[in-house]
Parts: structure tokens; sequence; C-alpha cells
């Protein structure tokens, strides 16, 4: 046989092997952004209290309710016993009025409850603010029941990798 036969064969052996086995297949756990780290068990249920009370608003309106107020308020004592932990503002409006317009408002419906939790003293680190604006509706519909779920800011709490 000659040289060039035999290395032929070799890489047909090795060609089958590959496609027989192939490469084992990377499993991405995709739960945690890359860019966050998870959460422990007792972060996990600190997270839950704090996302766990939204905040509503009436219709054209970024003012706090006092009902809103309380809820803050609980939000404020455990976040600052969380420092290692962020919490994203979410602000988001009915469907009623233009998506810059709603933008607008999903933004300063999020920056109240901010101006709010860092008078209680919440380092302003802690916290971020994003507007959705009318993309992200809780409930579906076109009626005042449905408008009014959706006018509210909401709280999402993560991890940052250092």
């Amino acid at each position: 046989m000659t040289v060039l036969l035999r290395r032929a064969i070799f890489l047909t052996f090795v060609l089958a092997l590959l496609a027989g086995f192939g490469c084992g297949k990377k499993t991405v756990d995709d739960s945690t952004p890359s860019d966050e780290l998870a959460l422990t068990a007792q972060e996990q249920q600190v997270a839950q209290q704090i996302s766990g009370g939204i905040v509503y608003f009436e219709y054209d309106r970024y003012d706090l309710k006092s009902e809103s107020k309380a809820v803050l308020t609980q939000k404020a004592a455990i976040i600052k016993q969380y420092p290692q932990l962020r919490v994203t503002i979410e602000g988001h409006c009915d469907e009623l009025g233009t998506e810059e317009y709603n933008l607008a408002l999903g933004e300063r419906r999020a920056r109240a409850a901010y101006e709010f939790l860092v008078g209680l003293g919440v380092p302003p680190g802690q916290l971020e603010m994003i507007s959705y604006g009318k993309l992200h509706p809780a409930v579906e519909g076109h009626s005042e029941a449905a408008w009014a779920k959706n006018r509210r800011d909401e709280f999402r709490v993560f991890k940052p990798r250092r």
C-alpha cells in the first residue's frame, strides 16, 4: 500500500468516527443573562418580595398614590438590606396614545418610583429604570379594566457580575 492510500484510509476512518460520534453538544443555561449572576435561594425569595408589588397609575398620570407609596416603602426596606442586588424599575402604559408618548410616560412613571425609593435611602446605584411604554401589556384588551392593569411599574431583581 502506498503512503497516499494509507493516509486516505486513515482520513476516511477519522471522518467516519467524527460523523458517527460528533462533538459533544454544549448546553447553555440561558436562565441568567451572561452579565448577571444566578441568585441564591435566599436572594430568590427576596427577589420575589421585591417583584411582587406592582405600582399602578391613573390614566395619563405618573404621580404615586398613597397605596403605591406604602408598597415602595416596603420594597425600600428590603432593597437596602441586600446591596449586592440591583432592581430594574419598568414603566408601562396602556394602549392609548402614541408609542412615543407612552415611552415618555412610562419613563416618568419609572422615575417617580426611582426618586421615591432614593428618597427613602436606597442607593441610586442599586436601581435602574426602563420604559416599555405600551409594548408589554399585562392584560390584553380594549377596555378600562384592561388599561388600568397596564398602567404600572414592575420591578425585576438581578445580581450583576462584578
